[in-house]
């Protein structure tokens, strides 16, 4: 069984109607809520203009990969044209006079769990890279909710499906648990990693065999929207209270509800940077319940507590392979 994922961002943005005198190439009259700017525009050379309106603003930037300052016309329009970008997706937001926010002339965007949000801007490459859209048969992606006794709130998870699944029908499938990283929500994989297009891509080209995957919201104490400073407070509880929500609420309610191929051969745990730590802590320690396990520049120092002290990642790794796998480091030991 093979399973494979990348990460990076999700689509770009249309131009609007015009009418009347027409407006200048970069802007459209806009209707009753005044003129719109075109934000982003992507070239054929890969290059992205980024428009924000603010003509009492001080200061804008643009945080993409970096922090970069954005030029003033006459009209108290800020632009940026960035050098020619290679084909990917990409997050960014504006910085204006110090308070961040994402670009109000795209809809597109990845949120955080704890409120706020980036844009995405879409560089277009070809149909040969794994997170294009291309004309192959599409799974379907499902918001699902509970209330999760372990945490003691109401949460959610996304499945995919892939093409050609029946619910009525008699064909099971193999599961892939994919978790996202520190600050992301649950529908970070689909609408900003594009893992749902990933998969259709390889099922189609029989790189991968037709999976369900399973994006869980993975935070293990209560309304993780109170902040960052709570997670990383709690970090043990935070833990295991996932572990335990995944193993006794989120995979019971997948197998009840899903046609799911059931046993270890038939499961897989992946995850990206906190999300890696939990599927090496979760995988490596209940090789019971997963065959196939994963992690994508796993954060392994958060299952520390405190800071790192001068010279201590030098040293940092053994202890923490020994806390996070006691089962594994048993049985090396034995």
């Amino acid at each position: 069984m093979t399973f494979q994922s990348t990460s990076l961002v999700v689509l770009s943005l249309a131009t609007a109607a015009s009418w009347g005198q027409a407006p200048p190439p970069n802007r459209s009259p806009g209707g009753i809520f005044g003129p719109t700017l075109r934000s982003p525009e992507v070239s054929a050379d890969g290059r992205v203009t980024f428009r924000f309106r603010a003509p009492n603003a001080k200061q804008v930037l643009v945080a993409l990969t970096q922090r970069v300052p954005m030029q003033k016309d006459e009209q108290g329009v800020w632009t940026l044209t960035t050098d020619p970008m290679p084909p990917d997706f990409y997050p960014y937001s504006f910085v204006v006079d110090g308070v961040t926010i994402a670009d109000p002339g795209n809809p597109l965007l990845k949120t955080t769990v704890m409120g706020g949000s980036q844009s995405l801007v879409h560089v277009t490459g070809p149909g040969t890279l794994s997170w294009e859209t291309n004309e192959v048969p599409h799974g379907v992606v499902i918001h699902e909710f509970f209330h999760s006794k372990i945490t003691g709130d109401d949460r959610d998870f996304w499945v995919y499906t892939p093409p050609g699944y029946d619910p009525k029908g008699r064909t099971e499938y193999p599961v892939l648990y994919l978790l996202h990283g520190l600050s992301d929500d649950a529908s970070a994989w689909t609408t900003a990693g594009r893992a749902n297009v990933i998969l259709d891509n390889l099922i189609a080209q029989g790189k991968a065999k037709p999976m369900i995957m399973v994006n869980p919201l993975g935070y293990g104490v209560p309304h993780p929207e109170a902040g960052l400073a709570a997670i990383l407070s709690n970090g043990e509880q935070n833990r295991q209270g996932f572990s335990d929500s995944l193993l006794g609420e989120i995979i019971p309610l997948v197998e009840k509800n899903y046609r799911v191929a059931k046993g270890r051969n038939n499961r897989a745990i992946a995850g990206l940077s906190m999300g890696g730590e939990q599927a090496l802590t979760i995988g490596l320690n209940h090789a019971d319940d997963f065959a196939y396990v994963a992690g994508l520049s796993s954060a392994l120092v958060m299952l520390r507590s405190g800071p790192l002290t001068p010279g201590e990642p030098q040293t940092v790794g053994t202890s923490l392979l020994q806390k996070a796998f006691p089962a594994v480091s048993a049985k090396l030991n034995s």
